[in-house]
């Protein structure tokens, strides 16, 4: 079986006071068939090489796009780079065919609880409609979008739960490196975290 190449673009202005972000890129595996590519160290200026990012991205079978929860949205570096990189007849467009079929997915992290995010909770809609946007740009550029994997409730996390959390995160990377994604099944969850729990028997544990 051939092993999957993922690209994990991310995107934080402020890693430094960030505990769940430290946990999660701490347990990635260390491997050069995953690249860790952080947006806001490479691209302080904003100036971002969009020639060298869309070679970048045909290198890769999954992109990933992490990233803290702002505002509902992703910061502004990440959404600076959709807007860039992904041009029309490259990404979409009747010639824009650079990307068909590649798997993208988002690993958010937000401070509010899971049971936050519904029609009765205090943020109104859940994380699938807020990411509808996301959703709508990847099926533009014919590619494959998965189910987020959330980490819900950060503000309220103590240093064993972020060390927990990032492991598990470590695990289902080392396991998406070597499987073909069973795409099908992973559309049936709401959330990648879900999948994980109930597919993955070293995750959780």
């Amino acid at each position: 079986m051939r092993t999957n190449k993922i690209l994990i673009l991310f995107a934080h202005p402020l890693y430094e006071k960030s505990h769940a972000h430290k946990a999660l890129i701490k347990h990635m595996p260390k491997t050069e068939n995953i690249k860790f590519h952080d947006l806001y160290e490479l691209y302080p200026e904003f100036n971002i090489n969009i020639k060298y990012e869309q070679e970048l991205l045909q290198e890769y079978d999954i992109i990933i796009w992490q990233h803290p929860m702002y505002w509902y949205s992703c910061p502004p570096i990440l959404k600076q780079w959709i807007d860039m990189v992904l041009e029309y007849n490259w990404a979409y467009g009747s010639k824009g065919d650079a990307l068909r079929n590649k798997l993208i997915f988002q690993v958010i992290t937000t401070g509010g609880k899971k049971e936050n995010y519904n029609a009765t909770g205090t943020d109104r809609y859940t994380i699938q409609d807020l990411l509808q946007p996301f959703n709508q740009t990847a099926q533009v550029c014919k590619m494959i979008y998965l189910p987020p994997y959330v980490v819900h409730g950060t503000h309220l996390m103590q240093e064993k739960d972020y060390q927990t959390s990032g492991k598990d995160y470590g695990i289902f990377l080392s396991e998406l490196l070597n499987m073909e994604v069973p795409i099908n099944q992973i559309l049936k969850y709401d959330y990648l975290n879900d999948w994980c729990q109930n597919e993955l028997k070293t995750y959780g544990n």
